[in-house]
């Protein structure tokens, strides 16, 4: 159980007194239970939210279509709910869009739809056994795919936080380990690493995500590596001052003095004094990371298609913005914005609640 004058409990308490940050956080959660939840909450159920109707391509916000289904897939497996949630569910059937449809007999008549302006004449069709026709709302409209923009912008979600967590997870392993390093050892160890870091900090950040993207080449889990190698400096560097500043306390003297292992020093005793520190890093570099991907995606190195990527989103419909679907690639940006924008106030208010330039250090 926590104290109340515990150190935990006295920097959630100076957490909490900051209102923007706990509005970061608590868009965050949000952000994470959506895409947690995935395809359990997108209007397109199919992986990838990727089914198109061509003829329904940059519908307005609220568009309201009837289907007519011509045609049913028997074969198609039903996942679990838990497998539905992460990689969606295959539809079984073949629709599409018309303006009007009866019944007669075994079949169904309709005109297919081909515009807003325009009339399709009238066609037989094949009556499918059960539900044979459905409405579909798309809240946010389509893309220029006739894909429900709001399923994809949910499954986006999934593409920016999991690319930010590894990032930052690649990122704090070899920023912390060789900031540690070279804080404690010095001398030569110090001025090699201290070159590698100034080296890399010396190169834009996208230039060299994109050159180690055509290392790697184009893919998913390249992006998590790209990315994760290009962030990893601003941590080795607040690392390496904090440890070179608490090696000379009288804590780790004593440390040293009753044999302890370099190792157990640098993980049992320096480390969980800088946690404050690093927690902030992580937090500032989670959103850059997120920026990285974004770039990354709308220079064609990120998420492929028909992955959904905000990056992606962008780059599919940045034409629109001069036209009357400019809101094809500003809510894509927006997300993007709102995002990074709540992961920096989450830095800030870690900042301020560690009071990382005055924190008090204990054993």
């Amino acid at each position: 159980m926590i104290k109340n004058n515990s150190p935990s409990q006295k920097i959630w308490k100076r957490f909490k007194k900051d209102r923007f940050a706990l509005a970061g956080l608590g868009f965050i959660m949000i952000l994470m239970l959506m895409g947690i939840l995935g395809y359990l909450i997108t209007p397109d159920e199919t992986p990838q939210a990727n089914t198109m109707h061509l003829q329904l391509s940059n519908r307005k916000p609220g568009s309201n279509f009837q289907f007519l289904i011509i045609s049913i897939n028997p074969n198609i497996r039903q996942v679990n709910i838990l497998e539905k949630m992460f990689y969606g569910q295959e539809s079984n059937f073949k629709s599409i869009p018309v303006t009007s449809i009866r019944k007669q007999g075994n079949h169904a008549y309709a005109r297919e739809y081909i515009g807003d302006d325009e009339q399709a004449e009238e066609k037989q069709y094949p009556l499918v056994s059960g539900q044979y026709h459905y409405q579909q709302k798309f809240l946010l409209g389509t893309d220029i795919y006739g894909r429900d923009l709001l399923s994809r912008l949910i499954l986006g979600i999934r593409v920016s936080l999991s690319v930010g967590l590894m990032a930052v997870l690649i990122s704090l392993f070899i920023g912390v380990g060789l900031g540690a390093i070279a804080g404690y050892f010095g001398g030569k160890v110090d001025a090699s690493i201290s070159w590698l870091m100034n080296v890399i900090w010396s190169l834009p950040s996208l230039l060299l995500v994109i050159a180690i993207s055509f290392a790697l080449g184009k893919g998913f889990w390249q992006i998590f590596i790209a990315v994760g190698l290009s962030t990893w400096v601003d941590v080795a560097r607040l690392v390496r001052g904090q440890v070179m500043s608490l090696k000379e306390v009288e804590f780790i003297e004593a440390s040293k003095a009753l044999g302890f292992s370099t190792t157990r020093i640098i993980t049992r005793h320096i480390l969980p004094n800088i946690a404050g520190p690093i927690l902030v890093v992580a937090s500032a570099n989670f959103a850059a990371a997120i920026l990285l991907e974004t770039g990354l995606s709308f220079l064609g190195f990120g998420a492929q298609p028909p992955m959904p990527s905000w990056g992606t989103m962008i780059k599919e419909h940045y034409g629109y913005i001069i036209m009357d679907a400019a809101y094809l690639a500003i809510l894509p940006g927006l997300a993007i914005m709102l995002t990074v924008y709540a992961f920096n106030l989450l830095a800030i208010g870690l900042r301020d609640a560690f009071d990382v330039k005055s924190q008090n250090i204990s054993v």
